[in-house]
Formats: structure tokens, C-alpha cells, sequence
């Protein structure tokens, strides 16, 4: 497998704190990691499915969410 096939260790964090639960991570999701409920804090639920696009990252009004990619 070469270096660019392998896949990367990721991690996906909700800062509980600064989150104001408005859904816009999960919305945002195109891999649809997150589980989300109206009211409550989202949780990732499919970490597997992350592409770390970073989307959630970017579009979380109070940077309450942070990605991070890892080379196994």
C-alpha cells in the first residue's frame, strides 16, 4: 500500500462548552458523521465515514468543533 492509499487516524471533537447546539455541523456533514437531535449537543456517531473536509470545522459559528487528521 503506498503512502497516499493509507488511511489516516482521525479525530473529530465538539467542545461542549462553546457549543450552542444549532445543528450546523451535522448539516453540514457530507459523510453524515453526526448525530444530532434538536436541543442537544451533536455527537459523532460515524467517525468512519469523516473525510476530514473540514466543513463542520468551518462553517461551526463558535469554533466549537475541531477535526484533526493523523498519519497512522
Amino acid at each position: 500500500m503506498s503512502p497516499k492509499e493509507k488511511k489516516k487516524a482521525k479525530a473529530v471533537t465538539i467542545h461542549e462548552k462553546w457549543c450552542k447546539r444549532c445543528g450546523i455541523c451535522a448539516e453540514f456533514c457530507p459523510g453524515k458523521v453526526f448525530s444530532f437531535e434538536t436541543g442537544q449537543i451533536p455527537v459523532v456517531a460515524h467517525l468512519d465515514s469523516c473525510t476530514v473536509c473540514r466543513l463542520c470545522e468551518m462553517r461551526c459559528p463558535d469554533y466549537a468543533v475541531s477535526v484533526e487528521e493523523v498519519s497512522k
